[in-house]
């Protein structure tokens, strides 16, 4: 085995720093080339991560970039896009550019994610502090910069922080800027996973669609991610949007190693005889048409002494997948052990899903699966009228991720079956399903209850056991045990902590023998009514309430359920 020329640029992702300090270097220039050809003003491109996206942008900041033209000229000298001609390299040096990566902004609640806001807007206007010397821009320009750079702007002035740096641009340039924005949906992600979700995507739809929308000094746009957040929730009316995801075919081999590219690589480094190998541990993955190596894993794996190991982690939506892992039932679960055992699934793929609603998706997690590198699509059919959503047969891709899966996806799975079911009975009390509460409830009082269990008191025993069983709400809700409301006190009650969330409240009862459960239970739901349970829950503001009159016999359970809402006021 002969000694690599080059180091490999694991973690290296400076364009500049890759090709200057003597890296090995896939010459992926010819997506300049593709980008200028087709013109698009708003290009989305969403990729798994370690596929190269930040090193794509930081490859065309340096490419546009007017600041220090000359210098970064000297970049592309003898690289594809140099040899695509005069015109193409006429662009170089042109235009202002805006080059900001989100993937640091993400936060347990809303207000440390504004706090990142601010200190990310402000390192980028600080990169444009000659702006300030500039004599294009008025006194009330420069005031507004000040506020950024001082971290004194209010939201307003953060959600229009990007249109405002490309207007002072063009005015200070003559020349409309580039926007190019890396792992735009990791703040959503974050916030998705943490519970503020509508507050960031609120903000965000401010801050892109003032930038995207309805900015007349934009020239392009380049924004990458992981997932593709829907049209309707964040970029709602931008019609310039062109969405490049795992299915497209466009800029298809612009991330990843291609076949060729791999096997010169492996030539280059003198280690072309692993090649074979190789192909069956990190190849696989499939953009649009073109099969496509995981050059993380490539660049590990030639860095780390040929090493066959798995060297690719995933961390953007796992919290995503194991909430859809926890729906999943029988038939699912055969499907997703199947793929262990190369049987592929099939399922339709919808990429631009809003996430508030990847509950409803009955393919959510398939689809998160693809996005994230878990699973690639092998076919896909697309419905020639464009009125179906593609439908894909998906598999794993290779023996990495055939390992990190089946720790990750089945080990997990493996481990939460007991929660899941729980999770699923919870989700269904608050949802007002009484028919799969009840069905759940009864399939873990046959596993978990005994017939002794509740012989000396029990109604406390089943009081008892509930609130045991509602551990896994907190954080959505607060329980509370035995309080008073209206004209008694309550056995359990659910306060949600979200706005517009339903409550529950449960009465429970102890009968004597199975014939009894269902007029107790109806017992339970009327005492429900006639003590106003109901009143805590108007008095916070809760305008839905779920009712669930309950009663227990040994391992037997009959629930009776009614719904009170009650109307805004005008």
């Amino acid at each position: 085995m002969q000694q690599q020329r080059k180091p490999m640029p694991v973690g290296v992702e400076d364009f500049k720093r890759l090709v200057a300090d003597g890296y090995y270097f896939v010459d992926k220039t010819r997506f300049i080339k593709e980008l200028m050809d087709n013109k698009g003003i708003v290009t989305l491109i969403t990729r798994p991560r370690r596929f190269g996206k930040t090193l794509t942008l930081s490859m065309l900041k340096y490419f546009f970039d007017i600041e220090d033209a000359a210098e970064n000229r000297q970049l592309f000298e003898g690289l594809d896009i140099d040899r695509a001609g005069v015109a193409c390299m006429g662009e170089q040096g042109t235009r202002p550019v805006v080059f900001l990566t989100l993937k640091e902004v993400c936060a347990g609640s809303q207000a440390v994610m504004m706090e990142l806001f601010r200190r990310t807007l402000q390192g980028l206007y600080q990169s444009y502090a000659y702006l300030l010397s500039s004599e294009r821009l008025t006194e009330e320009d420069k005031k507004y910069f000040r506020h950024v750079t001082e971290l004194s702007g209010n939201e307003a002035e953060l959600r229009l922080s990007l249109l405002s740096l490309m207007q002072w641009l063009e005015k200070h340039h003559g020349k409309k800027p580039v926007l190019l924005l890396d792992e735009y949906d990791a703040p959503i992600l974050s916030a998705w996973e943490e519970g503020y979700y509508k507050e960031c995507i609120d903000f965000m739809r401010g801050m892109l669609g003032s930038a995207l929308k309805t900015n007349s000094s934009l020239a392009f746009a380049v924004l990458t991610g992981v997932t593709r957040i829907s049209k309707e929730s964040i970029f709602s009316g931008l019609n310039n949007l062109k969405v490049c995801g795992v299915l497209s075919d466009i800029y298809a081999d612009t991330f990843g190693f291609t076949q060729q590219e791999t096997a010169r690589l492996m030539e280059d480094c003198g280690v072309g005889d692993s090649l074979p190998e190789m192909k069956q541990w990190y190849d696989g993955y499939r953009f649009g048409q073109v099969e496509i190596y995981n050059p993380w894993s490539v660049i590990n794996f030639v860095s780390n002494g040929c090493k066959f190991q798995p060297y690719w982690l995933n961390v953007s939506g796992n919290s995503i997948l194991h909430v859809l892992l926890e729906q999943v039932d029988s038939d699912r679960r055969c499907e997703l052990e199947g793929l262990m055992q190369g049987i592929p699934v099939e399922a339709s793929i919808d990429e631009g899903i809003i996430h508030a609603d990847i509950h409803d998706s009955s393919n959510a997690l398939y689809m998160m699966m693809l996005t994230t590198g878990y699973l690639k699509a092998v076919e896909t059919y697309w419905d020639p009228k464009g009125e179906e959503l593609p439908y894909c047969k998906l598999l794993i891709p290779n023996r990495e991720i055939r390992m990190i899966y089946q720790k990750e996806i089945l080990g997990w799975l493996a481990t939460r079956s007991d929660t899941i079911q729980l999770r699923r009975m919870l989700r269904a009390m608050v949802s007002g399903d009484a028919g799969t509460f009840q069905d759940r409830l009864q399939k873990i009082l046959a596993g978990v209850v005994s017939y002794h269990d509740a012989a000396g008191n029990p109604e406390n025993f089943y009081h008892g056991l509930m609130l045991g069983l509602s551990v896994l709400v907190h954080g959505s809700y607060r329980v509370e045990s035995n309080r008073e409301s209206g004209y008694g006190r309550f056995d359990i009650a659910f306060f949600p902590q979200k706005e517009n969330a339903p409550g529950v409240v449960l009465e429970l009862k102890a009968a004597k023998s199975t014939e009894e459960l269902e007029e107790k239970a109806r017992a339970a739901l009327a005492q429900i009514e006639e003590k106003a349970y109901g009143a805590e829950f108007e008095r916070q503001g809760v305008r839905e309430i779920w009712k669930y009159g309950i009663a227990f016999c040994g391992k037997k359970v009959w629930l009776e359920s009614a719904q009170d809402c009650q109307k805004n006021e005008p």
